[in-house]
């Protein structure tokens, strides 16, 4: 097995090209070029640092690396379980490791295009919290109903003849109904709506149901909103659709505009819906982009974008004196929510309180969470951000918790 940039021997592998500058809280990396340092310049003891890298890359997930496999043996339970959109395989267990904005540890493939499943829902949360920014959302405790007119979909194979075409569903009304119609954005973002209904051929009852009881999955009790938590990436793809209704444009293209390319990400991440999740806007084909790769699609990203983003987060929005999102919007998603106190908007997982999610981290640390296990790890208290991808999940808080004794 290969690694392109194992850190066994790191510090004597990087060399003069490292910047001698003195260590800076707000330095920010240009498009072009992610200034380097020595773990013992920034503060690490190397042979720890290294320990930890290899700790992360010997407890590599066990799923199999086709990524549309380890979906189906994941979801054998559920029913309407096939993929839609597009999978990859995946590469070598990667990571990369910020400390004052400098890249101090890089392992695996870490410029590799890989599926990054439900960090995916933290690039949605964000490109709303712009809507809101622009106040094309005016809060996020109006009802979702209110912005979101009758969607037509998309079918570029439909006949206009025959008479089963005027039977044909032709739009969508994601939002109707005695409770669709009284869920607000605040309990979509916090995956408290208890949304109901079929998008994109899932239903909401398919996501991760009742495995003790089938009964259930048609006839249950309708939570009142805010209520219960529940994950749920159909409704997660509803949110989606109804955040492309509002901006009128399809969601790669708002964040590439307002996030992207103003942190200086590559150009080469995407961000894929499904093969039927296309509808018209303004008389144009536009796909509505899922949360997550539960089905295929979501964002296929590398390291360094992802390392990009968390240090967006770690700033609260702040990029290089350039408000990118709102601070107020970074807190907002900080914010427990009250049913979850460990999820704040998605896909913030928080760690204040108990410190339940990371035992080993800050109280003030979170973490965008994504299948894989794929994880950007967030410590505002040590100015530190970490991608890892690739890893078991039950070794995520001792990978964390060796990094962090690694920092003198």
């Amino acid at each position: 097995m290969k690694y392109s940039l194992l850190l066994f021997f790191f510090a004597i592998s990087l060399t003069k090209s490292f910047s001698q500058k003195t260590n800076s809280k707000d330095y920010f990396p240009s498009a072009q070029i992610w200034e380097k340092r020595l773990p013992a310049e920034s503060g690490f003891d190397t042979a720890k640092l290294n320990d930890a890298i290899r700790f992360a890359i010997a407890n590599e997930t066990k799923q199999p690396r086709d990524m549309e496999l380890s979906q189906q043996i994941d979801r054998r339970q559920e029913p309407f379980n096939y993929g839609i959109g597009p999978f990859k395989e995946r590469g070598e267990p990667t990571g990369v490791v910020i400390h004052h904005g400098y890249i101090i540890a890089e392992w695996g493939e870490p410029s590799r295009i890989d599926m990054t499943h439900s960090v995916t829902k933290s690039f949605l949360s964000t490109v709303i919290g712009v809507a809101v920014d622009h106040q094309l959302i005016h809060s996020t405790g109006d009802t979702v109903a209110n912005y979101i007119p009758p969607i037509e979909l998309y079918d570029p194979f439909a006949s206009n003849t025959g008479v089963s075409e005027y039977e044909k569903e032709e739009l969508l009304y994601p939002f109707a109904g005695e409770h669709n119609s009284k869920l607000t954005w605040e309990v979509m973002l916090r995956q408290t709506s208890d949304w109901e209904g079929t998008l994109w051929g899932k239903a909401d009852w398919a996501d991760r149901p009742d495995a003790a009881d089938p009964n259930k999955w048609l006839n249950r009790k309708r939570n009142e909103p805010g209520t219960v938590w529940e994950y749920n990436d159909v409704r997660v793809n509803a949110l989606a659709l109804a955040a492309t209704s509002v901006w009128r444009k399809p969601l790669p293209q708002v964040l590439k505009e307002y996030i992207m390319d103003p942190i200086g990400a590559s150009n080469t991440w995407r961000w894929y819906g499904y093969r039927n999740s296309w509808i018209v806007l303004d008389g144009m084909p536009v796909q509505s982009v899922s949360g997550g790769g539960h089905w295929g699609g979501g964002m296929f990203i590398n390291a360094y974008d992802m390392a990009r983003f968390g240090l967006l987060t770690l700033h609260k929005g702040n990029w290089n004196v350039k408000q990118l999102v709102s601070e107020k919007w970074i807190l907002q998603s900080l914010t427990p929510t009250t049913a979850e106190p460990t999820y704040g908007y998605m896909n913030f997982f928080l760690n204040s309180g108990l410190k339940k999610y990371l035992p080993s981290a800050p109280a003030t640390a979170f973490v965008h969470v994504g299948n894989g296990t794929n994880i950007i790890y967030v410590d505002p208290d040590h100015d530190l951000v970490m991608v890892v991808r690739w890893i078991d999940g039950s070794a995520v808080d001792s990978m964390i918790k060796r990094v962090l004794n690694a920092l003198k």
